[in-house]
């Protein structure tokens, strides 16, 4: 079932693991179909998702009769070697740790961990590497380096890895926001207790649970709770106080800080930028913000749109977005580099790129679970959060 409700997800832009989860990430969205029955998924998984979907009322479900995939696979696949697992088919690998009740050295673990990823369609590289990504602490050293070996054609290397089960410094729980303090990565629980890495939580929690975080140019932390309201950490000023008590009455959806300047989202699609001139505003989204950075005087929104757009404040926005997908952006963050902003983008469905200054492509990156924060690190660096890992990746 868990290789077929991936599937779907990966069909339909939203990741979910189980029938549950998967409706409740549709529950928001328009009505959508989905076609189910592609070679190699189980056809009574198939069936019982078909089953729960219809119940379900939101999604037209086609089930239609997989094609002839080809000759029977060969020999079965030890499922202890990351090699033969990464090369192999994927929805089987998932079927078969399914069954397995044995830990494969870490790799069953991390194959369940990022499966929604590894089921699509990539090079072996790009799967060793996702794997490694969601490798536990607790994986043998050896599976470590042939995951690295077998990983070496990807466009990114792993550089550390942060999980529940690691206990030298012990996970902190879920990340709800990331942001770069001084150089240094910080990192807020979703209660707001906020942390260096590898560091004990060094401020209280908030009342409510912790959407967005930002830190200002004299050191204070800003913290925005589901609720829509600024609490600070630190120092504050005159401006930061005047930003609290709008939220307090205007609730923000997202937030970001540059300098001496704050910037709020909104759930109609304009951002507001406050600082010692004053307050500028822009209206760069249809609909809610959802995620906003800002570096130096660039400011970079991303709303349910899908779309990435660009400000200076006290200017129009770019007319054209930096980035546009068909959902929406949920984590933002910008940093300078040499040869200017460098600025990662997070999407519901699962996908993080890095976009740097000047022409070429993206790097993209899927690590299996929803991402719920992203940072620019040093020398080009990319952080990204999920429920149950913390990672950093460099650009090979």
């Amino acid at each position: 079932m868990r290789g077929t409700v991936w599937a779907a997800a990966n069909q339909l832009g939203v990741v979910a693991g189980t029938p549950a989860e998967l409706q409740s990430a549709l529950l928001s969205g328009a009505p959508r179909t989905l076609r189910l029955g592609q070679p190699g998924q189980d056809p009574a998984a198939v069936g019982e998702l078909a089953r729960i979907l219809r119940e379900f009322g939101h999604v037209r479900v086609v089930v239609e009769e997989a094609a002839d995939s080809g000759p029977p696979p060969r020999e079965p696949v030890d499922l202890a070697d990351p090699a033969a697992v990464c090369a192999a088919e994927p929805l089987g690998i998932t079927a078969a740790y399914e069954r397995h009740g044995g830990a494969c050295g870490g790799l069953r673990a991390a194959w369940l961990r990022a499966g929604q990823a590894l089921i699509r369609d990539q090079e072996p590289a790009e799967r060793a590497l996702a794997l490694l990504a969601a490798l536990p602490a607790s994986a043998g050293p050896h599976l470590r380096a042939a995951l690295t070996e077998l990983a070496a054609g990807a466009r990114w290397s792993v550089v550390w890895t942060r999980g529940p089960d690691d206990t030298e410094p012990p996970w902190a729980g879920p990340v709800a926001a990331l942001t770069v303090s001084a150089g240094r990565l910080m990192i807020a629980g979703r209660d707001g207790a906020v942390r260096h890495l590898d560091a004990e939580p060094h401020t209280a929690p908030l009342p409510g649970r912790v959407r967005a975080m930002a830190a200002t140019g004299d050191g204070t932390l800003l913290l925005l709770d589901e609720r829509g309201r600024l609490h600070t950490r630190g120092p504050g000023s005159r401006l930061t106080a005047a930003v609290t008590a709008t939220l307090a009455a205007h609730p923000g959806t997202a937030l970001a800080a540059a300098g001496d300047t704050v910037l709020v989202g909104d759930r109609v699609g304009s951002v507001h930028a406050f600082g010692p001139a004053g307050l500028h505003q822009a209206a760069p989204h249809s609909g809610r913000v959802t995620a906003l950075a800002a570096t130096g005087t660039l400011v970079c929104s991303g709303g349910a749109d899908g779309a990435v757009c660009l400000w200076t404040p006290g200017s129009a926005p770019q007319p054209d977005p930096l980035t546009e997908r068909a959902c929406p952006v949920v984590a933002l963050h910008a940093a300078p580099t040499a040869r200017g902003p460098a600025v990662a983008v997070a999407w519901e469905d699962g996908l993080v790129e890095l976009h740097h200054p000047g022409p070429g492509e993206a790097r993209a990156f899927r690590p299996g679970p929803a991402i719920r924060a992203v940072a620019v690190l040093q020398e080009g660096q990319l952080a990204l959060a999920t429920d149950e890992m913390l990672v950093a990746l460099r650009p090979a």
